[in-house]
């Protein structure tokens, strides 16, 4: 088991910025790929980015150029900074990780992922 524990959400105005923290206890990030998803009230979860173990870097369209997601292995912990927030991105935002066949790995679907966090709800008023 790898658990996840995010942290970061809350309630802005649109344009402003938000960083979510997935982080670990007791086992290390460093060799998973980590991704974030997202869940808004009667829609299903979908995909936000992901970063490999190395550091590469993948990012939904509705997202790209707003959202970085990065990794500090030294505190176990994945970031996603989001900036210039839109209405549309409220939703939960869930932090998933599992384990790769190669280190320049990411995964971009729900299913590919072992572990996941609770989630932390962000909501961004216009």
């Amino acid at each position: 088991q790898v658990p996840l524990v995010e942290s970061g959400g809350g309630l802005v105005q649109a344009g402003a910025s938000l960083r979510l923290s997935c982080a670990t206890f007791g086992r290390t990030l460093s060799t998973y790929a980590t991704g974030w998803f997202r869940q808004a009230p009667g829609k299903e979860r979908e995909f936000v980015a992901a970063i490999s173990p190395t550091g590469l870097t993948h990012y939904a369209d509705s997202v790209e150029g707003r959202f970085t997601i990065s990794r500090d292995n030294a505190k176990n912990t994945v970031y996603l900074q989001m900036q210039s927030l839109k209405p549309d991105d409220t939703a939960v935002y869930y932090c998933a990780a599992s384990p790769t066949e190669s280190v320049t790995y990411y995964y971009i679907h729900a299913l590919e992922y072992d572990y996941w966090g609770q989630g932390t709800q962000v909501t961004v008023s216009s």
